[in-house]
Formats: structure tokens, sequence, C-alpha cells
């Protein structure tokens, strides 16, 4: 009997936490003792945490507060570097300040986000997107996709080379190829209209051939649907395998571009180790041999520590395997892990290096702070040149106002 008893008050006595916290509020009670006054409950004083932002939340100017329109910057002082100290007491650093011809608007528009839709729709990636070009607002916010350009990255996201300068992703083992990538990008760029579009890719080190069959068989999807649609190939160096730069090349492309990406000397500590300066040359010049109208390019960056007289051998070096466009472009960190810029190039310095390499012989340059590999601008000048050589005589302005096509 007493062992059911015994039973049948623990079935039903109350849970332990119950318990516990009945016990906690008797104790709060129970401790008043005599004629003493109450304490009153202490108030938490726990701290909001802090955040970056708190940091940069200033006091806004008189301007700002009235709301009255900043005056424009002048011309010295637009070119002005500025610096500011930041971090905490007794650590602060000196740093420079975003130059103010290098700040773009943060893309937010139709256009942007339908093409945005279209490439996630179809599992596409954009050189655009991976590498954080700053001119994505330009290039896809024309008034219709027709307008835009969008530069197709193949083969997956991951690259498998680290170049010290760029911020697509790295593995050793990425993703297998999608066997249906050259189908679905030739889909997308003809149902878009576009009458030049740019393709480029990671390099994979992992294949035998680096992925030139995949990069072959896309250019000619594209061809099928669309024949006259101007293609232009960014590839890599396939670890200096000629053979797979030739099969490209005869795939039915317009432009072959390879980067150089800087000078020799600086090539070692800016590119990967597997990227070397005169196999990029050897690769330019082997494209052109194997079609030798077809038009080569490359492109270099500034703002890396390069020397005029680097610069300068460089397009020689280039001339001599008669690469046909080069681009000039500013240096911009993508994050704090990769190589600082070392110097921002004014507008006039790239203005300079222009005409120094259509002088050269280039059959045009493309040459400012925000310029990149497959720029809007350059690709209408190419766009012009290869229909005049195909007898179209439609030449349309650039966006720009530079120089039209004369061949």
């Amino acid at each position: 009997m007493a062992a059911s008893v015994t039973r049948f008050r623990c079935l039903n006595a109350p849970p332990l936490r119950q318990a516990s916290r009945a016990f906690a509020s008797s104790a709060t009670f129970s401790s008043r003792g005599f004629a003493t006054e109450a304490s009153p409950p202490e108030q938490s004083t726990k701290r909001r945490p802090t955040y970056f932002k708190d940091s940069l939340n200033t006091v806004p100017s008189l301007s700002e507060f009235i709301g009255l329109p900043e005056k424009p910057l002048t011309p010295e002082d637009a070119l002005e570097l500025r610096t500011a100290m930041v971090g905490p007491a007794g650590k602060k650093k000196q740093i420079t300040r975003l130059p103010e011809w290098l700040k773009t608007p943060i893309p937010d528009n139709s256009n942007y986000k339908k093409i945005k839709k279209d490439l996630r729709g179809l599992n596409l990636h954009t050189v655009c997107e991976e590498a954080r070009c700053p001119n994505i607002s330009d290039c896809w916010g024309g008034g219709d996709k027709s307008a835009a350009t969008a530069t197709i990255m193949l083969m997956g996201d991951t690259c498998t080379r680290g170049c010290r300068f760029c911020s697509v992703k790295t593995s050793k083992a990425p993703s297998p190829l999608d066997p249906h990538e050259p189908e679905h990008t030739a889909e997308a760029l003809s149902r878009w209209g576009l009458g030049y579009v740019v393709l480029t890719s990671v390099d994979r080190d992992d294949l035998i051939d680096g992925g030139a069959r995949h990069f072959t068989e896309t250019i000619m999807k594209i061809k099928q649907k669309k024949p006259d649609m101007l293609v232009e190939a960014l590839t890599g160096d396939y670890a200096g395998d000629l053979e797979m730069v030739s099969m490209v090349a005869r795939s039915g492309l317009d432009v072959y571009a390879h980067n150089m990406e800087t000078v020799e000397d600086l090539t070692p500590f800016v590119r990967d180790r597997r990227a070397k300066y005169r196999q990029s040359l050897t690769v330019l010049d082997a494209a052109k041999r194997a079609v030798p109208t077809l038009i080569t390019k490359t492109s270099i960056m500034l703002g890396l520590g390069e020397t005029e007289d680097q610069l300068w051998q460089t397009l020689r070096d280039l001339r001599e395997v008669n690469v046909d466009v080069v681009t000039f472009g500013q240096y911009m960190r993508p994050t704090k892990r990769h190589m600082k810029v070392e110097e921002y190039i004014t507008p006039d310095a790239f203005e300079l290096w222009r005409q120094r390499a259509l002088d050269m012989g280039f059959l045009y340059c493309a040459s400012g702070p925000l310029v990149r590999s497959s720029y809007k601008a350059g690709e209408a000048f190419i766009e012009n040149v290869l229909k005049k050589r195909k007898g179209i005589t439609i030449l349309a302005d650039e966006t720009t106002g530079m120089q039209k096509a004369v061949v």
C-alpha cells in the first residue's frame, strides 16, 4: 500500500521546472522580514550591441539637413585623391578614398532584374556578377534587353586558379560541366535578340581539354540559332595547348580575346602561377595564325605598380603577334583578401595611353578607369568593323562618341 501511494504521488507531482519556479517565487517573498521595505527589482542594464554602421552614421551637414543641393566639384577637386583615418583609437591608419571618377550607381531597374531572372532561370552565370564589375548598371540597364550587354560565363562559377586580383570562386575540383549549358546559352541569347555577345569562362585545369570543346560547342550552337550574331570569346590559355586554342578559333567566332592582365614583371605576383606572360602571347599568336581574319583582343589593368617602360614593352610585344584591340582599365580591389591598389590612374593618363596605342597601329583601344575587357563601347566599335568587313554598310554611331570604324 505504501509503495502504491508513493508511486501515486510521484506520478501526480508537478513538473520539476514548475516546482523550481514556485520555490524561487516563494523564496523571493519570504526574504522580506520584520518591517523592512521591499527592495525594488533590479533593472536590466544590458547594453545594445554596436555595429559597424553606427560609426558611419555621422551627423548630417547643414546643407544636407535643410535639403540644399550640393555644389558641383571643380575639375581639380574631382581629381584630388582624398584620404581618411579609420580604426579604433591608438590604431588608426590612413586610407585613400575611392576617387569620384570611379563611383558608379547601384543597379536597380526593371531591365536589370529581367536579365538576372532570365539568367537564373536557365542556370547561367555572368562574369559581370561573379567578378563584381562596376559597369553592370550601365551594361544591363539599357532601355530594353536587346540594347543590353551581358558577358556569359561558361563552365560554372568556380575557377581552378587563384589570381590575386579576381573575386571568382576557386576550387581544385569544381562541379562537372553541365551538358545542357551550350543549348541553354544559345537559347537565351537568341531570345534576347542581341547583335553582339561576349562569352567567357572560368579556367578548368581539371579537364583534359581545359573546356575547349565545351566552349566550341556553345559557339556553334549560337551560330546555328542566329548566324548573324557576332560572337566574342574571352578564353583562358588552356595550359598552353595550342591545338585547343586553334579549335576554339575555328569554331565560327568573330573575336578571339585573351587577357594579358598586366606587364611581364608583375605577372608572377598578380596572376596564378600557371598563367604566364609569354604563354598568353603565344595563345594570341596561335589564334591569329589559325584564322588570319580573326580579330584578336586583350586587356591590361593599370594601378598595380607598373611603370611606363613596362607598359611600352607590353604594347610592343602585343603588336609583334598582331593583336588588333587592347583595352586599359583601373584595377579595383574586390575584397581585403586581394591585392591592394598601388595607384589610382587619372582619366587624362588613360586617354594618353589610348592615343599611344592607336599610334602604334592597334585597330582600336578603349581606355578609361571603368573600362573592362568586355566593354560595351568597345564592342560597338568592333561590331561596326566586322559589319564593314562583311559588306554591311550600316554603321551606327558609338554610344560614347568615340571614333567610328574606318577599314
